[in-house]
């Protein structure tokens, strides 16, 4: 048993989708969540600048003594990953296997969607990893710049984000794919606008349903579980404004979020 946090790390509110998952599946483990609001969004950035921000959010998190850190942003997941397990020692977890396994078990035709950020669709780690699975499939890739900031910015974007989801979807609207990957772990939060663009028939796939289910296996197989037999405790650190983090995470996230703490790199 081990009865350390659970550290999860996104750039902003995006990872509150993976921690919603956590928490229902796995209530008595405690949790740290950083979301890196200030210096949001991550997708316009190249690979060294994540990196970069990624080592100073996994240090805090270390410093903070959690058992292991959950990567809850395919940004950080698709170029830095690989750099964080290298360098530093402690079990690291990202989003984007979790995805790949889901849609290759979901789609019928072959023809799956990737949405993301410019980031993570540039690394084009979707790409080679459904590759990897099964040649035979057509990915079409779509990188979606406008969502992340729509989302950042809270509620009443519907609009906004259904037009935004317009422009994306006519790059792909000849071709007849059955499966969209929400590459990114603030898409869920607007999975109801992009169907209504990308069309309700098709089966959108949300990583951290999957990647929740790993963890808990994960936290089994090497007897990492909390022992205690009540809800856990959760603790929100954040770069940005605090004030904009409890009011729009709370809608996220589905919970009143009372207090945050700040953290600024």
């Amino acid at each position: 048993m081990d009865n350390r946090p659970i550290g999860i790390y996104d750039s902003g509110f995006g990872g509150l989708s993976v921690l919603k998952e956590l928490r229902d599946k796995l209530p008595k483990e405690d949790y740290l969540y950083f979301g890196d609001t200030k210096r949001i969004p991550y997708g316009s950035k190249d690979k060294e600048t994540i990196q970069l921000f990624s080592k100073q959010v996994t240090s805090f998190l270390m410093e903070k003594n959690v058992k292991m850190i959950v990567l809850a942003c395919n940004t950080v997941t698709a170029n830095a990953m690989e750099y964080l397990q290298e360098n530093f020692n402690i079990p690291i977890i990202g989003i984007i296997d979790s995805g790949v396994k889901s849609a290759i078990s979901s789609s019928k035709n072959n023809v799956i969607a990737v949405l993301g950020t410019e980031a993570t669709i540039n690394s084009e780690v979707y790409y080679e990893k459904l590759k990897k699975e099964n040649k035979e499939l057509e990915i079409l890739s779509v990188a979606c710049p406008e969502f992340v900031p729509l989302v950042e910015e809270g509620s009443n974007k519907e609009k906004e984000i259904e037009e935004a989801a317009k422009k994306y979807y006519k790059e792909i609207s000849n071709r007849e794919f059955d499966t969209v990957i929400l590459a990114c772990t603030h898409y869920p939060h607007i999975v109801t606008e992009i169907k209504k663009v990308f069309g309700e028939n098709k089966t959108y796939i949300n990583p951290a349903i999957k990647l929740v289910d790993n963890i808990k296996k994960f936290l089994e197989y090497n007897n990492l579980e909390n022992g205690k037999n009540s809800l856990g405790n959760i603790d929100f650190y954040t770069s940005g404004e605090l004030d904009s983090f409890r009011e729009n995470g709370s809608i996220y996230f589905g919970e009143k979020i009372e207090d945050v703490k700040s953290k600024i790199f």
